[in-house]
């Protein structure tokens, strides 16, 4: 019997889980009580990650489109010969830019950063990740107001605030470990909740505000207001870390309290209250995820959070912060390292001496390296629609379900002159319009590393073989690279295995605000994991480290940007043919995404429906002459669903939520973006209801 630590490659918690093996199998998985991220402590999705390795929809051989439309199987040598064939002719036909790869948040840092090497460095294609989708808002708020895309907390700051404040979040379903260790670690803790849904962390809060979709902005500048007006600020902290403070001042003395209950359902008295306790209570912490993220002002949200949190007393303490969760197990490494929206180690594409550097480091000419970032995924798509990208490798990842008004998505390989899939499944709905599929190996039958949402590096290690005919990741893009005649340009040479990948971001991060030159590889497998940044020669004493404790931040002049912007109505509002206000997420702790990873586990499937439903409250299920179970037509300008009923006091009037999960909310989201992030409005849709 072999005892093997690995980390969990579901949500950004982080993890650790030990898995018996015998005889090459997996016996049982149970969490690692000594890891400091979730000590003993794992979700559903955790304990039962084994059965992703399932073999109900996975294949042993490449599988190629005939004539026919009828996938059949081929040789790996024919796949990779196939494929240097078709992207090469593409380039040499339409020109570098004809081609892209859409990726994910869900494989290591090292298999990522392959990818840009040979997709964006070596073909000169454009690369978006589906961290795009869900993460791309806090990075740039991050960078713009920071200087870096730097999360500044450890886990252990929600276990040490005196007030944890949930904006657009609910961890309870979301991140149930780092809530679970709030609850029972810190029972003194207050806890608020900001969100239009009474969620499932709404239930266990002390108080849970009722905000109007979308009015996140207009909340958070009118306590800024007040914060300020009854000088509940750290001034101090203000002059001597801070710019752009006094505009910021000036530009919220027009969000009153007089217009607020009508702009966003929150009353008077409860927002002084809010902001009465952070006067009050000694360590603050403003947590946001994706009702936050996926908005149309999704930036300046993000930001008003952050001014919030740079003018209240203790910024950089312990237990206080403005606190992005991030989402996918990896999404923190794909925003440094994929070189998708910056240079490797969140380098700039436009610096000269950035470039060089890489240059130098990875041996390879400077030219070869992009002087922007990358399209971003709605732009991939429409070009694809429009024939300017003709080309596209798609890497675990289900965009067919997951991009919003995903109608756009229909005959995706008729858009495209040839699709490449890969992936650990072959009936996934993005897997059905590929041209070719590449059987990829699961989390379990690889090694690398992944970066948690508090920055921590931590080992991801083989835990059992790959099928036979089944390849990592890592090997899959680094033969690819091979068979497109890339080995000498890029020195693919270096780039052998994933501890070589490791060892070259490794000294790409050097003198990064990421750096991590104090971290080695093997020393890292069956240990804590260490955050970032960790410098070569540094002594490791405190492994919950926070940033910015000294004051010191990224940018040019080291000081924190007060970042705002006027307010914009939003584009769709309810009206008479579309009178509802659709919101999306998730629909519990054992679901993921577009379920591809979830559908073996048995527990799932006993626990939660097969199909998806429709919240609705009982004050609307009256009007409509509704009862549960009743199958409706839930419509948008965008597209329209058959769906059943769910009837419960979740919902406020007006409004209903479809979960992400199953192939319908995004036939009806919008294409609206942030203008600064170009993340997706998720969250918000006007529909109507028909009673079938």
């Amino acid at each position: 019997m072999e005892n093997i630590q690995t980390t969990c490659s579901f949500c950004a918690t982080g993890c650790n889980l030990i898995f018996q093996v015998e005889n090459k199998e997996i016996i049982s998985c149970k969490p690692l009580e000594t890891y400091p991220v979730n000590k003993g402590l794992a979700c559903i999705k955790g304990r039962n990650l084994a059965y992703e390795n399932s073999m109900k929809y996975r294949c042993t051989s490449p599988l190629l489109r005939d004539n026919n439309g009828v996938m059949q199987p081929i040789s790996w040598e024919d796949a990779y010969e196939i494929i240097a064939k078709k992207f090469l002719n593409i380039n040499e036909t339409y020109g570098r830019g004809s081609l892209a790869f859409l990726s994910t948040g869900q494989i290591p840092v090292e298999e990522m950063a392959l990818l840009g090497l040979v997709g964006r460095f070596g073909l000169g294609m454009e690369g978006d990740g589906n961290t795009r989708l869900c993460m791309a808002t806090a990075a740039v708020a991050y960078n713009q107001s920071f200087g870096f895309d730097a999360p500044a907390y450890s886990w252990e700051d929600l276990m040490t605030t005196d007030l944890a404040i949930f904006i657009g979040a609910n961890p309870a379903i979301s991140h149930p470990v780092p809530w679970w260790r709030l609850k029972k670690e810190n029972p003194n803790a207050e806890i608020i909740v900001i969100d239009p849904r009474y969620t499932d962390t709404a239930k266990s809060a002390h108080k849970w505000l009722p905000i109007k979709p979308k009015a996140d902005l207009i909340f958070l500048y009118t306590l800024a207001n007040y914060l300020i007006a009854k000088d509940y600020i750290d001034h101090d902290f203000i002059v001597n870390h801070t710019d752009n403070f006094d505009d910021f001042k000036k530009f919220v003395t027009k969000f009153s309290l007089d217009e607020l209950e009508k702009n966003t359902s929150i009353k008077k008295d409860e927002l002084i209250s809010l902001a009465e306790d952070i006067h009050n209570k000694k360590k603050v912490s403003f947590w946001w995820t994706m009702g936050v993220n996926q908005s149309f002002e999704a930036t300046r949200t993000a930001q008003a959070i952050i001014n919030i949190s740079l003018m209240i007393k203790g910024f950089g303490e312990h237990g206080t912060g403005a606190n992005s969760i991030t989402g996918q197990c990896n999404a923190m490494g794909s925003r440094l390292y994929s070189v998708e929206t910056c240079l490797y180690a969140g380098r700039k594409f436009n610096l000269l001496e950035d470039r060089k550097t890489i240059s130098k480091i990875l041996e390879i000419d400077d030219s070869l390296i992009p002087t922007r970032e990358t399209l971003p995924f709605d732009q991939i798509i429409s070009n694809m629609k429009t024939k300017k990208i003709r080309g596209l490798w798609i890497v675990a990842t289900n965009p067919v379900v997951s991009f919003p008004h995903n109608k756009i998505m229909e005959n995706l390989n008729s858009a495209a002159d040839f699709i490449v899939v890969q992936d650990i499944y072959y009936d996934t709905e993005t897997a059905k319009q590929a041209h070719l599929f590449l059987p990829a190996s699961t989390s379990l039958e690889k090694e690398g590393t992944f970066i948690n949402s508090e920055r921590r590096f931590s080992a991801v290690q083989k835990v059992v073989d790959p099928p036979k005919g089944v390849k990592t990741d890592y090997e899959i893009i680094l033969e690819i690279g091979k068979a497109l005649g890339l080995n000498d340009k890029l020195k693919l040479d270096k780039w052998a295995t994933p501890e070589d990948s490791f060892n070259l971001l490794r000294e790409l991060s050097k003198g990064m605000p990421c750096d991590f030159t104090g971290i080695d590889y093997n020393k890292l497998k069956n240990s804590n994991g260490i955050q970032w940044p960790f410098r070569e020669e540094e002594i490791l004493i405190d492994n919950s480290r926070n940033l910015f404790s000294d004051n010191n931040f990224y940018t040019e002049d080291h000081r924190a940007k007060f970042i705002f912007e006027n307010i914009t109505s939003y584009p769709e509002l309810p009206d008479i043919q579309y009178p509802f206000i659709l919101i999306t997420g998730r629909g519990g702790v054992g679901l993921w995404h577009t379920l591809t990873r979830t559908r073996n586990i048995p527990m799932v499937e006993h626990m939660y429906p097969h199909e998806d439903y429709v919240l609705i409250s009982f004050e609307d299920a009256k009007k409509l002459e509704l009862k549960n179970e009743d199958e409706v037509i839930l419509t948008s300008k965008n597209g329209s669903c058959n769906i059943k009923v769910t009837i419960n006091d979740v919902m406020t009037p007006g409004q209903v939520f479809v979960s992400m999960h199953y192939n319908v909310a995004n036939k009806l989201t919008d294409a609206l973006y942030d203008p600064y992030s170009k993340e997706p409005s998720y969250k918000y849709a006007t529909v109507s209801i028909k009673k079938v």
